[in-house]
């Protein structure tokens, strides 16, 4: 089983290169749009990316089950039963509860009233406590994993 700090380096390069594809998703839009200032639409801009950012993990996680920053650090997702490929049901699932990573304290913000370095400061104590419970869940999954009924394995060349 790949380690947690494996996986969350993993989960930093992804990050790195979902910059760019953020980046020309929001460029199109606003071209497309013809978006001049970024408080106009910016509700259907976030959806918009949301999408894409789901259609690239899906389409990467049900061809072959592994984005580039997961060839790299080799790792791979599977079905929990079995290391079958994921279905494209069982991916769009995985993306949407991979963002209880990031919602739960991004949602406190406008409930509580918190203010922004309190909002981020939530945020990083819930992230740690989100990588500690899938340090501790069985074989070392999380959440979002074995709710969707995959899993994180090591990938053999």
């Amino acid at each position: 089983m790949p380690t947690v700090r494996r996986r969350l380096a993993t989960l930093m390069y992804e990050g790195v290169l979902l910059f760019g594809v953020v980046f020309f998703a929001g460029y199109l839009f606003s071209t497309l749009t013809q978006q001049r200032n970024g408080l106009v639409h910016h509700n259907w801009l976030a959806a918009w990316v949301g999408l894409v950012v789901g259609v690239y993990f899906v389409w990467f996680w049900t061809h072959g089950g592994q984005t580039l920053p997961m060839k790299t650090w080799r790792l791979q997702i599977v079905g929990a039963r079995g290391g079958a490929k994921v279905s494209v049901w069982r991916a769009v699932l995985r993306y949407v509860l991979a963002w209880l990573w990031f919602l739960p304290p991004l949602a406190l913000h406008p409930l509580l009233g918190l203010s922004v370095p309190q909002t981020l400061g939530l945020a990083g104590v819930w992230f740690a406590l989100y990588a500690g419970v899938g340090r501790l869940g069985a074989g070392r999954q999380f959440l979002h994993d074995r709710l969707a009924g995959t899993k994180v394995v090591t990938a053999h060349r």
